[in-house]
């Protein structure tokens, strides 16, 4: 890419139509990348400006930042025409996604990190990726990197001056396209048998797994979601697959939409990889390094194990233990603290921290949250759409 050229899909600008799913379409998806970021990567490579690019970028942390002088051309341009989220954003919607967010934090942590990621590595395709790019390849990187992203995303100045979000998702869209060059011109992935590495249909699937599969397993928790703040959630993530350079006119619009796409790919996807099995067990060994002693080791493969279920659970081999029957016990209980929470200050206290990401007292108010004893009556409870068959 030069000066001069016209730029497209920095972030669709009108919504979508509505898309229909089927084999053939997500053949097209598989061999399609991010135009604008691999075209502003290609150039970089090309014209020997990727060192200057890697060093300035540190500096750009925040919007609104003046870029640097020194910044290549090519990155000037991608920058300035990413800079923006997409017109269609409903700010009143992302700011009910926020609250939805502050008052779920640890389910939505929970959902990430023991259903979203593992089913990834169940995915031969995604495990052989993640396993052959060293920045990916260490849970530790990928974990802390997403929270970190979501955490961006759920703030109040998300996409205001001075914000951190907007960077945050220019650079990891970026960085996309240089794993998609590196692995495709470096002779270090299979096109023939891969298709191309971050397609679009997978792009879009991770967006499926990071929305509708997390809230999936909120439910599967116990977590009590009113509609209204699952569409929310759902909006916030339309957001982000916009920002990092999906294909809007493919992305599903709606909850149900979404289940049609993921379905329909993690049935074309789904499978056992050694590759798969390695992240996993990586993936397990730093949850349990989180779990003070040893004694509670156990329950980290039985909570993924719950979550995945036992088909994934086993291509990926996830131990079995007694542990099993205690992680089908936790919606349980988080319902029992639900029925009770509004009686007191001290049961809503303590369903925050039945998992150890909740929102602390003092960070209420930054994330817009009454205090304790004062949280609005319960609306009815989110019901998932139906499995596609």
């Amino acid at each position: 890419m030069t000066r001069g050229t016209t730029v497209v899909n920095a972030t669709q600008t009108t919504p979508p139509h509505p898309a229909r799913y089927d084999e053939a379409a997500l053949d097209v998806l598989a061999t399609r990348g991010d135009p604008l970021a691999d075209a502003t990567v290609a150039t970089l490579i090309e014209r020997g400006e990727v060192g200057d690019l890697n060093t300035l970028m540190r500096f750009l942390t925040t919007a609104g930042d003046k870029l640097p002088e020194r910044l290549p051309a090519a990155a000037a341009e991608y920058f300035e025409a990413t800079a923006m989220p997409p017109d269609w954003v409903d700010w009143d919607v992302m700011e009910r996604a926020r609250l939805f967010f502050a008052d779920n934090a640890a389910h939505i942590n929970t959902g990430l990190s023991f259903a979203a990621m593992p089913v990834t590595h169940a995915v031969p395709r995604l495990a052989r990726l993640l396993s052959s790019t060293p920045s990916l390849a260490y849970p530790s990187r990928r974990m802390a990197g997403t929270g970190q992203f979501v955490t961006y995303l759920m703030r109040g100045d998300s996409f205001a001056e001075g914000g951190t979000f907007i960077p945050a998702a220019q650079k990891v869209r970026l960085l996309h396209a240089a794993v998609r060059h590196h692995l495709r011109e470096g002779g270090h992935w299979d096109v023939a048998r891969d298709g191309t590495p971050i397609c679009q249909e997978d792009m879009i699937g991770g967006f499926g797994m990071f929305s509708l599969l997390v809230l999936d397993a909120m439910h599967r928790l116990g977590a009590h979601m009113s509609e209204e703040g699952a569409e929310a959630y759902f909006h916030a993530w339309r957001v982000v697959a916009a920002m990092l350079g999906c294909d809007m006119s493919a992305v599903p619009e709606t909850l149900t939409e979404c289940r049609a796409y993921l379905d329909l790919y993690l049935r074309r996807g789904l499978g056992p990889s050694p590759e798969g099995v390695a992240l996993t067990t990586r993936l397990t060994r730093l949850y349990e390094d989180v779990v003070p002693g040893t004694l509670f080791d156990p329950i980290v493969p039985a909570t993924i194990r719950y979550l995945v279920g036992d088909t994934i659970s086993g291509w990926l081999e996830v131990p079995r233990s007694p542990w099993d029957a205690v992680a089908r016990a936790v919606p349980v209980f988080l319902g029992l603290l639900e029925t009770i929470e509004d009686s007191g200050p001290f049961a809503e206290w303590a369903l925050d921290r039945v998992m150890h990401h909740a929102i602390p007292a003092e960070l209420r108010p930054e994330y817009g949250m009454p205090e304790y004893g004062t949280k609005a009556p319960r609306t009815g409870r989110w019901v998932p759409p139906a499995p596609v068959h």
